[in-house]
């Protein structure tokens, strides 16, 4: 049986020709956010501008902190 795959926090965003991507500690890519330059581009194709590629990557890069968290709050570490 193999063992399951990790990806090692810090999780960093990088940016992109395309927009952003998120890497793990090792470098490894997560995540791509497309993103597209103008607003004429953006409407043009429905996708993201770079502000929301890069709030997404940036939310995304935290996810390993916050799984932590609630791990703690809900063994009771965090709990009055």
């Amino acid at each position: 049986m193999t063992s399951p795959r990790r990806f090692p926090p810090p999780w960093t965003v990088e940016q992109t020709p395309g927009g952003f991507k998120v890497l793990d500690a090792n470098g490894q890519a997560l995540v791509y956010v497309y993103a597209r330059e103008t607003q004429q581009q953006v409407e043009a194709s429905k996708v993201l501008t770079f502000d929301e590629a890069r709030r997404i990557a940036v939310n995304v890069a935290k996810l390993p902190a916050l799984v932590r968290a609630t791990k703690r709050y809900r063994s009771g570490l965090l709990c009055d």
